[in-house]
């Protein structure tokens, strides 16, 4: 751990501060309320969300609700999601929400979209890292799968984008090939993008070297050593030429690629 250092940033002038510092408070959540003039409906994604936290409610994982107080009722600005699953979950009696002063509808509209626009989201990678860490049983099998491929997962891009080979950002792709095939045939896949030196080993590749492993139409028609030889020789004009495939076909990129590298698998050198 660190602790936390200012930025220095000379051409940056500090805003003068004009509102009062939020106030916590305990509250019954349903007390809370949310004004449908300007918070987001609830989607299915928002549905599962909620079921997710009811199902999973940890208080060291909570964030308190932001609210402002409006008519004698507190409404939400942020924490819409955490509100509703603490009443749905009926076990929630008192929780800590942080009240702000916005005064007028605009003002805490205005709050609204800066709670939700001024924020860094967290990447897939870096949720993945976070939880390697947490010992999370999935993750962990991920992290070993990479690690014996030889293959290095970043957390964060590499400056000017310039990757080393072996190294990739696409924990998403990844994920869904190890549910797919298993540690031990995900492992085959990578491996064959890692002995090619792909610089990233992109989402793209990795999909198209797991087709032609394990697709019946390509299953034991072309070899491992084969699909990392011409990675390796001529990776970046299998990638331009899979562009053009998939444009003229109006295919997934990565089938197109999975189907020029086995048109040029006689090309390799």
């Amino acid at each position: 751990m660190r602790a936390i250092e200012a930025l220095q940033f000379p051409d940056v002038k500090p805003a003068e501060i004009k509102s009062l510092p939020p106030e916590v408070r305990l509250v019954d959540p349903r007390d809370l309320w949310v004004d449908e003039r300007y918070q987001r409906g609830l989607s299915d994604r928002s549905v599962r969300l909620i079921r997710k936290i009811v199902t999973e409610w940890d208080w060291a994982a909570f964030k308190p609700p932001v609210v402002t107080e409006v008519d004698g009722c507190l409404a939400v600005l942020d924490g819409q999601h955490t509100a509703i699953a603490a009443v749905t979950h009926g076990g929630i009696t008192r929780m800590p929400i942080m009240v702000v002063e916005t005064g007028r509808h605009e003002l805490r509209a205005q709050a609204f979209v800066r709670h939700n626009r001024d924020r860094i989201q967290v990447t897939a990678t870096q949720l993945h890292t976070a939880m390697v860490a947490a010992g999370d049983e999935d993750a962990l099998t991920i992290a070993q799968v990479c690690e014996r491929a030889g293959l290095t997962i970043l957390k964060n891009p590499p400056p000017f984008a310039r990757f080393k080979p072996g190294e990739t950002m696409a924990i998403s792709t990844i994920s869904a090939v190890v549910s797919r095939r298993h540690a031990a045939g995900a492992r085959r896949v990578l491996e064959v993008c890692v002995k090619g030196g792909a610089a990233p080993v992109s989402a793209a590749l990795i999909r198209a070297v797991e087709h032609l492993l394990f697709a019946k139409e390509y299953a034991g028609e072309i070899e491992p050593e084969r699909i990392s030889l011409l990675i390796s020789a001529r990776l970046s004009t299998l990638e331009q030429e899979a562009q053009r495939f998939a444009a003229e076909r109006k295919m997934p990129v990565w089938r197109a690629l999975a189907s020029v590298i086995y048109m040029n698998r006689r090309k390799a050198r």
